[in-house]
């Protein structure tokens, strides 16, 4: 990357708080049109326009040379570099995908492209394979307190509950016949599963001991419910792929509720959530991440560092980090963001990270990252 001299380098900072400043701004703009006063809404407007020109002048003396294919957000000079593990699997092209971390600190994920669940089991780095049904093409795992697997099983709509030592499956069939793609599964913290179904254009509610299903339509067609995650008061948020908005469910009343993003054309697939129940997403179709903070309505956003960006994955870290990949550059970039400062403070690339990076999970045990890749690996990220 072009290296900046002294004037250049003391300007980042500046460059960094204005374009920042500029998102910011830019979102809420329901501010502007409030019950302000005319004066207070004047001081706003002039406040942007000075950013404005500030951030020109700063931005303009930048190094904008690289000799990197991918154009790598200028602000961040010597990013810290990620140390990757990788395992490939001994089934050729399945697709190994969404890992998830059992009580006993053993890895297992899913064979998308080859209707399996595989452990791994890091100490001795051997798989074992458990058979699904033929055409099962399971998406997702996630495993339970005792060890269970529960299984989404994608192209035969129903979810799985698998005993991890025998193998043994129990499938729960959804309830409606345009229920018929469960997506991605996560745990209510009670005795639920919720989960997505993105061309069921739903999401849904799965009680594991009774085998209930209780379905939630969403409030647009097309809107593909993608990524799921829970806040610590048991709602479940979702990203929508097909339209600009997140969704959000009382788990009481089943009502719905729909937080449109500011720009029309973001699209988001995956989601983390803070302890303080802020809302993480990765626009996918516009090359942001984002925030959403329920307590003032309010979104924040920040360009990520890749030109072609598409940010997919997205995890994060004690530190309440942001980690995230980039699956426009080939191959994919693991990238950290800060949300202390602002900046992304870490992008590498993934040795056999061609294609995507779908969906990844931290392990507190190694403090790493875990996701499959398209070229058949098991990758773990041992974070800074």
């Amino acid at each position: 990357m072009h290296k900046a001299g002294p004037l250049k380098k003391a300007l980042y900072p500046y460059a960094v708080n204005a374009k920042t400043a500029l998102v910011r701004y830019r979102l809420p703009m329901d501010n502007l049109r409030s019950k302000k006063s005319p004066v207070s809404t004047m001081i706003k407007i002039m406040s942007v326009l000075c950013l404005m020109l500030f951030s020109q002048s700063a931005l303009s003396q930048l190094p904008t040379e690289t000799d990197d294919e991918n154009i790598i957000n200028p602000f961040v000079e010597d990013p810290i570099q990620v140390e990757f593990k990788e395992w490939l699997l001994p089934w050729e092209d399945t697709r190994p995908r969404d890992p998830d971390v059992a009580p006993n600190g053993v890895i297992w994920l899913v064979g998308q492209g080859g209707d399996y669940a595989a452990r791994f089991d890091p100490e001795t780095e051997q798989f074992r394979r458990k058979e699904l049904p033929p055409g099962t093409g399971p998406h997702n795992i996630i495993i339970d307190r005792d060890g269970t697997l529960w299984i989404a099983g994608n192209r035969q709509a129903f979810i799985g509950r698998m005993n991890s030592m025998s193998g043994e499956l129990k499938r729960y069939a959804l309830p409606e016949e345009d229920a018929r793609d469960p997506h991605t599964l996560v745990f209510s913290g009670n005795d639920e599963i919720w989960f997505t179904l993105q061309w069921g254009n739903a999401a849904g509610r799965f009680n594991k001991r009774s085998g209930d299903f209780d379905l939630v339509q969403m409030p647009v067609d097309l809107a593909r419910p993608f990524g799921i995650r829970m806040d610590s008061k048991g709602h479940p948020w979702i990203a929508l792929l097909g339209t600009n908005a997140l969704v959000t469910i009382d788990p009481q009343s089943m009502a719905l509720q729909t937080k449109y993003l500011p720009r029309e054309n973001a699209r988001l697939r995956r989601l983390a959530i803070t302890r303080d129940n802020k809302i993480w997403y990765s626009d996918y179709a516009q090359g942001f991440i984002g925030l959403y903070d329920p307590e003032t309505g309010e979104f924040s956003e920040w360009k990520t560092p890749s030109e072609n960006s598409l940010p997919y994955a997205m995890a994060i870290d004690p530190l309440e980090r942001i980690w995230f990949v980039e699956t426009g550059p080939q191959p994919n970039l693991l990238v950290g963001f800060d949300p202390a400062s602002g900046t992304f403070f870490s992008v590498t690339p993934i040795p056999n990270g061609n294609g995507s990076v779908r969906n990844m999970v931290y392990d507190p045990n190694r403090n790493s990252l875990w996701f499959g890749t398209d070229t058949n690996f098991l990758t773990q990220a041992i974070l800074p």
